[in-house]
């Protein structure tokens, strides 16, 4: 094993070790702030949000098959924003979240898309594995090594994503992924045109 190889398996043993237990509330003054990241207009007459998990393959299937049609049809033509909600029903989940959020704004639609269509790859072997995987797919979305050192070893950004998680589970009870809220009504998996239903239907109401 050379230097850089030593390296990132030291950073991702410390990723693994460093985060926190699931459901393990910490003091809300001092938590980090999470927040949602969208597409579309933020005046968009309807609002879907998704809550997906990056380890679920349905969602992957939603993101990489359902959501190009939304984008074209309701997206991009200023009828639907897109909110999108991370559910972490797995410690992977979590971390593919995090180096997800690692990009920011700007980035993060482009990393999710890497996670999503490379998913079968990255969450195969043990924790020090993934959590190395997930290093990589960083690297190759621009950030640094810096970056994503400072990332992968923020323990208090994960228990505050949990805990923001939880919290949108108080406002819809998320069983099962990927479910969409549209117009306010929480609906499970759906094909793409049940949806479009869905919207139309909303559009129509929000005239």
């Amino acid at each position: 094993m050379d230097r850089r190889q030593a390296l990132i398996a030291a950073s991702a043993a410390a990723f693994v070790s460093a985060l926190p237990r699931f459901g393990m509330a910490q003091d809300a003054s001092a938590a980090p702030e999470i927040v949602d990241f969208a597409l579309g207009d933020p005046n968009a007459p309807v609002e879907l949000i998704e809550y997906a998990s990056f380890t679920c393959p349905h969602c992957a299937t939603f993101h990489l098959q359902v959501l190009p049609q939304l984008k074209r049809d309701y997206i991009e033509t200023g009828k639907v924003r897109l909110v999108y909600r991370e559910v972490y029903f797995d410690r992977p989940g979590l971390w593919a979240a995090m180096v997800a959020r690692c990009a920011g704004e700007m980035r993060y639609f482009g990393v999710a898309d890497i996670v999503y269509r490379t998913q079968r790859e990255w969450t195969q072997g043990d924790a020090a594995t993934i959590a190395g995987n997930l290093r990589r797919i960083g690297l190759s979305a621009g950030l640094t090594d810096a970056e994503l050192d400072a990332c992968m070893q923020d323990a208090e950004t994960a228990q505050a994503m949990i805990d923001n998680y939880e919290a949108n589970r108080v406002e819809y009870p998320i069983e099962g992924t990927p479910a969409l809220v549209i117009d306010g009504t929480l609906y499970g998996n759906m094909a793409y045109e049940d949806i479009a239903a869905r919207i139309e239907d909303a559009l129509a109401r929000n005239q």
